[in-house]
């Protein structure tokens, strides 16, 4: 029985004020009560040291929204994973259907930055997914194959230990909509199928995998109880800890 992680995606929100008060209110209610869940949270980069120290001490895990694939140098507006180390962070987001849509990022560039940030001794949240338009002409299967091939590339089955895989349905993402339980499902088993033919079925069954899209109190232990779904990667509903609390609970229960 693989374990389940839950992670809090809080995009472009929050200030440091703000990151103080969502920490604080989160570490009470959470409290020692993780169960067999693991949490992270990966606010933006300016909380990222303030978060860490506010974490001192709890089980609470932190995680960054992105990185570049280098160290250092002239990368104006980039940060580095010797960076996101330095200020306390244990696992990036990379790929985010955000990043992919909106700042044009390739599965070549991706797997750059899985590359670099398994070099450093982070633990990468990959992401992969379809959109709307791709969803209905039916390439699902197709895009999320290419897309976990692309952003694996040359990664070893050692490697694969330390990776995490988030499908995220493009279309379900801050729109209200959600992939059924069994759609979600489908495209889960997918990936793990697709992990033991690229590997072998032992690194295809220790895999986590997380869905994101538009996760809430209400939908999570639906989601949470299908066999090949090992947690989620939350949006909008990880920015209230109240909200936030509830779908981890909900997968210490399933």
């Amino acid at each position: 029985m693989r374990n389940k992680i839950i992670a809090g995606n809080w995009k472009m929100n929050k200030d440091l004020s703000e990151t103080k008060g969502l920490l604080n209110d989160l570490k009470t209610k959470v409290g020692a009560g993780l169960g067999g869940v693991q949490v992270i949270v990966c606010p933006p980069f300016t909380s990222l040291a303030l978060a860490a120290e506010l974490l001192k001490g709890s089980t609470i895990k932190l995680g960054a929204q992105n990185m570049y694939f280098e160290d250092e140098g002239a990368f104006t507006g980039e940060v580095s994973p010797k960076m996101l180390k330095s200020a306390g962070c244990e696992y990036v987001i990379l790929g985010h259907s955000e990043r992919r849509q909106i700042f044009g990022e390739t599965n070549e560039l991706i797997n750059k930055k899985v590359k670099k940030a398994l070099a450093s001794g982070l633990l990468p949240i990959v992401c992969v997914g379809e959109t709307l338009d791709e969803r209905e002409k039916n390439i699902t299967d197709q895009v999320v194959t290419s897309q976990v091939k692309g952003a694996l590339r040359e990664i070893s089955s050692a490697d694969m230990e330390n990776i995490i895989i988030a499908y995220e349905p493009v279309w379900a993402i801050g729109t209200g909509k959600n992939a059924t339980p069994q759609q979600a499902e489908d495209v889960h088993r997918l990936i793990r199928k697709l992990i033991g033919q690229m590997y072998n079925w032992t690194v295809a069954e220790k895999l986590i995998i997380q869905y994101g899209g538009s996760v809430k109190p209400d939908n999570a232990a639906e989601l949470l109880k299908q066999s090949n779904i090992d947690g989620a990667l939350v949006g909008g509903a990880c920015l209230k800890a109240d909200s936030f609390t509830q779908i981890i609970q909900s997968a210490n229960v399933v």
